[in-house]
């Protein structure tokens, strides 16, 4: 015979606080969203232009069939020795980028002193530089880029004896400041305050004891 069992259910501030903590792990446990990391590459896409990196794409497949050309870039996190971010790119000398990018980001420290060191590379070198970034291997970190330097010069001047392990660092550099915005996204989307956001705007509910009911 068919029983009603009457169950008495609750919305997230209702619940206590051990409940809550079980809510909210249910809640993590699904992840973010898919594709959570777009805004994080979007802005980096901006900082490549700023810089004078043209990120090289590769074709992905869509659902109806076509293609969309996706920017080459990875990363792997956040919790092994080994994780990291890279992109691959060409970069060239772009006027007035160091200012720009202080424009764009006014209290980032870090892509101020990436576009210096490249600025004053380029000078040195009578703003003829240029790099080729490609990756490396099956892990993604910023060790695994490879960094070709070349010079343009019309009497065959080659770069100066620093140019290659200049540019390789700041561009590395770039990976690495990459990582930690898709690091400091990811800890905000997985932060208590992020979870409980979530969980009322989709109004779960819970038994008693913080499990999910509807």
């Amino acid at each position: 015979m068919p029983e009603i069992i009457c169950t008495t259910v609750y919305q997230f501030p209702e619940l206590s606080d051990a409940a809550k903590e079980k809510a909210r792990s249910w809640y993590r446990e699904l992840g973010p969203h898919d594709d959570w990391w777009d805004a994080v590459y979007e802005d980096f896409e901006r900082v490549c232009e700023i810089l004078g990196v043209r990120l090289k794409t590769r074709p992905v497949l869509l659902m109806g069939g076509g293609t969309r050309a996706k920017p080459c870039i990875w990363f792997s996190g956040f919790w092994s020795q080994g994780d990291g971010a890279c992109f691959e790119g060409y970069w060239s000398h772009v006027k007035g980028a160091a200012a720009r990018i202080r424009d764009y980001a006014p209290t980032d420290a870090t892509l101020h002193g990436i576009a210096d060191r490249l600025q004053a590379i380029q000078r040195r070198n009578f703003y003829q530089l240029a790099a080729e970034v490609s990756h490396r291997g099956r892990y993604y970190h910023e060790y695994t880029m490879s960094v070709d330097v070349t010079r343009d010069s019309p009497t065959w001047q080659p770069p100066t004896e620093d140019a290659e392990e200049i540019v390789t660092d700041a561009l590395r550099d770039l990976a690495r400041w990459l990582y930690r915005q898709l690091e400091a996204e990811y800890d905000h989307l997985t932060s208590d305050e992020a979870i409980e956001e979530g969980i009322i705007v989709n109004e779960y509910t819970f038994t008693e004891a913080g499990r999910r009911f509807g």
